[in-house]
């Protein structure tokens, strides 16, 4: 069972001279959920490399179990550092994979030629395809093998407008998930704000925030039996 993990390699917070990046518990839960289960967890980034921590996922009111756990692993923490190279990889090495969110993925992963290609390779072969909070962002310009929208049709979630309201981002982020998602057809849900909400439709698997990332996770691994 190999797992790719696709991580954003952007680290600034449109024009406001902050820091951003990937969300560090929605890395750490899921990298976990697959560790535990026995599965061969790869890591990339579309710079290769060590991925960008967004800041603000370090502070102490966000860590857990999984974020400490993490801390702790000299052998996770050395994957992280050393990410693949995204166009250094292949879809047919892969059983499935997962995109952690953090604001990062709205800059880049969203436009990345390498990534659409291999979210859109991995799905057509049944493959599950999976993202949380921001990550579902990456499916922004993925087309399904007939050309309409990837996710047109299908049942999807991801960070809502309220809780980019509530973490006062509106305005920087270059374009909302949620609108994103039911511009291209997605059949959008939610839960209330911060609770968790994983949405399965086929081998297209989705989370709302931070609090669903391990849900999603979970979810892959039972397509992946």
């Amino acid at each position: 069972m190999n797992i790719l993990m696709v991580l954003t390699s952007h680290d600034r917070l449109g024009d406001t001279g902050e820091k951003t990046g990937f969300w560090l518990e929605e890395f750490a839960a899921p990298y976990y959920v697959f560790k535990d289960a026995g599965a061969n967890v790869t890591l990339a980034s579309p710079r290769g490399g060590q991925p960008p921590l967004d800041p603000k996922s370090d502070a102490e009111e966000f860590q857990t179990d999984a974020t400490r756990r993490f801390k702790a692993d000299t052998e996770a923490r050395a994957a992280l550092a050393s990410t693949l190279r995204l166009s250094d990889v292949s879809a047919d090495d892969y059983d499935a994979v997962f995109y952690p969110g953090g604001h990062g993925p709205l800059w880049d992963l969203s436009e990345d030629r390498d990534s659409i290609a291999l979210i859109e390779t991995m799905y057509a072969d049944g493959k599950p395809v999976s993202a949380v909070c921001h990550a579902p962002a990456v499916l922004h310009h993925t087309r399904a093998r007939d050309g309409s929208p990837l996710v047109k049709g299908k049942s999807v979630t991801g960070f809502t407008n309220s809780e980019e309201s509530a973490v006062q981002l509106s305005n920087v982020v270059p374009f909302s998930v949620e609108d994103a998602l039911k511009r291209d057809g997605g059949n959008y849900s939610r839960a209330a704000d911060w609770q968790p909400h994983a949405v399965v439709d086929g081998n297209l698997i989705t989370g709302q925030n931070p609090a669903s990332s391990a849900a999603v996770a979970r979810a892959v691994l039972d397509q992946l039996g």
